[in-house]
């Protein structure tokens, strides 16, 4: 049992892998009598980082554990295969890119220390990304918050007790969302300011079309917003199309006014796309039911080293 375990989700990082790992060996110099351990999960990366970590494994004298996944599933999932070998009584992850500098992790330990939080979140008064990213974000962001019942004030950069993580672990599915699965456990949480770094040596994994396929994933497997969609909505436009019927008889009684081709065609055609619409949406629910019943793993270690 260590004290701490830093998790890292490691891809296309190796030129930020070294100057991580040394930022994070003096951020815990410090802590007199801590035991820390390290824990490299390389997402399937296409560059060297998978030979750094080697190179980092057989020469530290650290704790340092690196997995190897067989293929990129996606940073959040890369995050809770590191979660699943933490040994920590508090469990910190951080990104490989240097946005986030190590030095920064004790802000999260005296935070969580001192209020006696259930996990700590660094928070930043100014990100460091392109406009577009920042306004896609954002808009992630504002949606979950909206259809998820947490706050959006969520980062990667997070310190968490290790009895909550105990807690989320049997959650498996093909699709992941960490901070969601904290929050059904627990509402003990804070956040603190820290520094957010500008990108200098690789560009964000997360594309506008990443981000829309992350909340679209967060939409359908945590939350029944389109199901609940269908409902209201054929019932808001059973209302409208019942209202038209009426309107059209009346007026076909009153002034003998054809029912027209048009109007009976546009009905029919608009009906049948809210039904389409619905099918899709059923079918996307299906789909995912199929994955999670098969047991679809969220990911699959190609290599592991200690």
């Amino acid at each position: 049992m260590f004290d701490y375990s830093v998790v890292i989700p490691v891809f296309n990082s190796e030129l930020t892998l070294e100057t991580l790992f040394a930022d994070l060996k003096k951020a815990f110099a410090g802590l007199q009598g801590k035991t820390v351990e390290y824990i490299f999960v390389d997402d399937g990366s296409f560059d060297k980082s998978w030979e750094i970590l080697q190179k980092l494994n057989k020469t530290a004298n650290e704790d340092i554990t690196i997995v190897k996944l067989n293929r990129n599933y996606g940073q959040s999932n890369a995050t809770f295969c590191g979660l699943e070998l933490a040994k920590g009584k508090l469990v910190i992850t951080i990104d490989d890119d240097l946005q986030q500098p190590p030095e920064e992790i004790n802000k999260l330990i005296n935070t969580l220390d001192t209020g006696g939080w259930d996990i700590v979140y660094g928070v930043y008064e100014k990100k460091q990304h392109s406009f577009f990213r920042n306004l896609s974000s954002k808009i992630v962001r504002r949606t979950i918050a909206r259809f998820i019942d947490r706050p959006s004030a969520t980062t990667s950069f997070r310190i968490i007790k290790g009895e909550i993580v105990k807690k989320i672990l049997p959650h498996k599915s093909n699709f992941i969302f960490i901070d969601e699965l904290i929050w059904w456990y627990t509402d003990s949480v804070s956040y603190v300011v820290t520094e957010h770094k500008r990108r200098t040596i690789k560009k964000s994994g997360y594309s506008p079309g990443k981000l829309w396929s992350l909340l679209t994933n967060l939409i359908i497997f945590y939350t029944n917003f389109p199901l609940k969609l269908m409902i209201y909505g054929g019932l808001f436009f059973s209302v409208v199309f019942f209202i038209a019927i009426i309107g059209l008889i009346v007026a076909k009684i009153m002034n003998n006014t054809p029912l027209g081709y048009s109007s009976t065609m546009i009905s029919i055609m608009f009906g049948t796309s809210i039904i389409l619409l619905s099918l899709g949406v059923i079918g996307e629910y299906i789909s995912r039911l199929y994955s999670f019943q098969n047991k679809k793993p969220p990911y699959i270690i190609k290599d592991i080293k200690k």
